[in-house]
Order: C-alpha cells, then structure tokens, then sequence
C-alpha cells in the first residue's frame, strides 16, 4: 500500500500543478457564469487567492489568507451591486476554498489570530449567497446560512484536532531522539569507555611506577604497552560499530553489539584480570547452555563490564573481585542474578547498604572518591527495559557491591535438561554453577 503513493519528488510537484490549473479552471469557470468578465476576473482573483492560502508556506498563510478574505467579501459585495448575477453557483470551489482556511487557522495559528481568521473566513460564507439572484434568496437562505455556519463549526473543530496530533507527534518525535541520544550515550559509555579507561590505568600504573623511582623494565613496559595497544584497538573496534549504526541503523551492526553472549563474560574478566586485580567468574551453565531472551545477555554483559571499569577507577586498594552470574527465582518466574564484588578496603567495613542505582551514582562507602558519572544511571535504565533492577553500594565485611535482577519472562528451557528449577535449587547450587578463574 505504502508503494502506491511512494510518488518522487518531481511527480508530486506535477500533480499538484494539474491539481491547481484544474482548481483555478473551476473558479473561473463559475466566475464565468455571471456574463461579465470583469466579474468573472473578480472572481477567480478571489477563489485563487483562498485556494493559495491552503497551499502557502506556514509563514506566509496569515497574508494571502486575509487577503483571499477580504477579496470574496469585495466580490459579494460588488456582485450585489451590479445586473450581472450567476444563474447557477455562487461559487462551490470558493465555498470549499474558505472552509478549508478555517481548518488550516486553527491548526497553525496562535488562538487570537486564528479567531480573527476563521471569524473572516465565517463572515465571507455568510454572505457569499448574496452573489445569486435575488429571487432564490428566500428558498436557500433558511437552511444554507446554518449548513455553512455548522460546517465552520466541524471544519474548526478537525484545525483543533489536526493541531492536537501534531502536537503530539512532535513529542513523540522528541522523545525518540532523546531516547535515541540516550542509548547512543549508554553505548559510548560502556564500550568505548570501558577500553578508555583501561588504557588510562596502564598509563598511569607507569607514570606513578617512575615517580616512585621504580620504572618498569623494557619487558614490563613492552607488556603494558601492548595491553595499551590491545584496549586501544578494542575502544576503535566498537567505535567503528557504533559509527556503522549511525550510519545504517537497520543494518546488520545494529543487532550485533559487543557481549551477545555469556560465555564470552570468561574472556571480559580474563582481560580485566591481566590488567587489575585477580578476578573470579561463577557462571551458571543453565544460563550458557539455555536461549536467553533478546536484550538480557547484552545487560548481564554491560552490568559486569560497568562494574569492572568502576574498579578499575575507583577501588585502587582492590586485590580480588568476584564476578557471579546465575539462575534464580522460582520456576515459574526465574531471574539472572548477577553480582560483583571487589575488596577495595576504602568499602569494607563502611556499613553501608546498597544505594539504588537507578537513582544515580552512589557517593561510595568510607575513603572511596564520590564520583559523578553516568556509569550506574545508564546500567539502571538498560536493566529497566528488560524489567530489571540494579543496587550499587558499600557492604561491611564483603566491599563494594553491584547487583541485578534480570528476570525472565517465562521457564528457562536447557536443551537436553528436563528437570525442574525447583529440583535443582534443593540440591543446592554447587550443582549447577560452573567456576572460571582465568
């Protein structure tokens, strides 16, 4: 269907050409049934006028609008005044042309000017039967004034509407390109700053290294350089998806993103490893060997990617972090939990209790720097389109803690596995979680 009015743009200019020239051969026509061509010049001025206030540009409708007014009110006027009359229209294209005015008044203009102008264009209908002769004055009037004061009445209240939808539209316009400059934002921030920061930590692990009177060897340097070299090439590497989205977003890099599955989380924390403190994963192979929905691995993936690069910059005294995603939740509502903890002793020991994340970044538990990023608000609004939750915060005795709550929207089906979460959960989960420590 969309097809058949999939028109070029030089099509559409000669249909609306034709369109015109026929319009304008109609006024006239009727301008001609009045035997005077004075008057029937008259009256094409004025239908041409008001047929050109429906097509102008929005800046200039205000002018030729007024202007097409006043010209069928002279027109009438005049006509009333002179022997020559029509015989058979008073003018059914300028009838038309003039209640279409009132629709596009009160779908583009401000309320006053667009009273003013549906006011003209009003008064014009109510006059425009005094152009037939006066013999048909008694038989029309009656019922005809108030069809056309009633058809203003229907043709204002489609301009509020029209006015209303777009109105609408352009929120809704709006709020796609915020949601747009939104998810853009998430992206950068989590892929290419993740690599960012990595590469600013080797930076200064050899600055601080050489300050300190201790500067690494060439073997030591040759290996953070090449981790420099790594993460630079990865932030590229995700750069350039990102510039492939922007410039075909329904091209194929548009579904492939960085982390599509959780196996490949061994590989995020090994790299993670070799450059920071020791990191252990615990992942549950139900989740691995099960079809996880659209949008929940790429979440787990960006939960624990956030996560890390936060140690990273901010839990300096940070020895070991924990990483464990799995399976939790009833059978009939299960959930991916995920949780990721570091030792940094600026958060242990602090008491405090996890902060929401959706409500911005937590200040950090005792020693830890108050940071104002925009790490933990973008994992809270990716985790909440999939109907998740993230809390960030210092917990005594275990560090500081991510966690989410990712769930399901129905059973998880593991090929080859037809027991019941429930039986699994009472033998306990040692059973069913696997332990990866690169």
């Amino acid at each position: 269907m969309n097809q058949l009015f999939d028109v070029p743009a030089g099509g559409r200019r000669i249909a609306a050409a034709c369109a015109a020239v026929l319009l304008i051969a109609a006024v006239a026509t009727e301008g001609a049934d009045t035997g005077s061509v004075p008057l029937a010049a008259a009256w094409t001025v004025a239908g041409g006028l008001l047929l050109a206030a429906v097509a102008v540009r929005r800046d200039r409708f205000d002018a030729v609008a007024a202007a097409g007014v006043l010209a069928s009110c002279l027109v009438t006027l005049v006509t009333t005044r002179v022997a020559a009359r029509p015989e058979t229209t008073f003018g059914l294209v300028e009838t038309c042309a003039l209640l279409l005015v009132v629709v596009r008044a009160a779908r583009l203009r401000p309320p006053l000017r667009a009273a003013a102008l549906a006011g003209g264009a009003l008064l014009a209908l109510t006059v425009i039967l005094l152009r037939l002769p006066r013999s048909e004055y008694r038989p029309l009037v009656p019922f005809a004034v108030p069809a056309f004061w009633f058809a203003a009445v229907l043709a204002a209240v489609l301009g509020l509407y029209l006015r209303l939808l777009d109105r609408y539209r352009a929120q809704e316009h709006q709020a796609g390109l915020q949601a747009q400059r939104l998810d853009y934002a998430r992206e950068l921030h989590d892929f290419v700053g993740h690599h960012v920061t990595a590469i600013i930590a080797q930076t200064k692990a050899v600055r601080y290294a050489t300050a300190a009177g201790r500067p690494p060897s060439p073997e030591e340097l040759d290996g953070m350089l090449a981790a420099v070299e790594e993460a630079g090439s990865q932030a590229m590497q995700s750069m350039r998806g990102m510039v492939a989205v922007l410039r075909d977003p329904a091209g194929p890099a548009s579904t492939a993103g960085p982390g599509g599955e959780l196996a490949d989380l061994r590989t995020l924390t090994e790299r993670f490893s070799a450059t920071g403190p020791a990191t252990r994963l615990t992942l549950d192979p139900r989740l691995t060997a099960a079809a996880l929905p659209p949008g929940v691995a790429a979440t787990v993936h960006q939960v624990v990617r956030e996560s890390l690069t936060n140690v990273r910059k901010h839990a300096r005294g940070a020895e070991s972090v924990t990483v464990d995603v799995r399976l939790g939740g009833d059978t009939a509502r299960p959930a991916v939990l995920v949780s990721v903890t570091d030792d940094g002793p600026d958060a242990a020991g602090s008491g405090a209790e996890p902060a929401d994340g959706g409500a911005g970044e937590p200040a950090g538990g005792v020693g830890r720097p108050a940071r104002s990023g925009y790490g933990l608000v973008g994992l809270a609004e990716r985790a909440a389109m999939v109907g998740g939750t993230v809390t960030a915060g210092a917990r005594a005795g275990v560090g500081w803690l991510v966690e989410a709550h990712i769930p399901l929207p129905g059973p998880l089906r593991v090929p080859g596995d037809d027991r019941r979460h429930g039986d699994d959960r009472r033998h306990g989960d040692d059973r069913t979680t696997a332990t990866l420590e690169p």
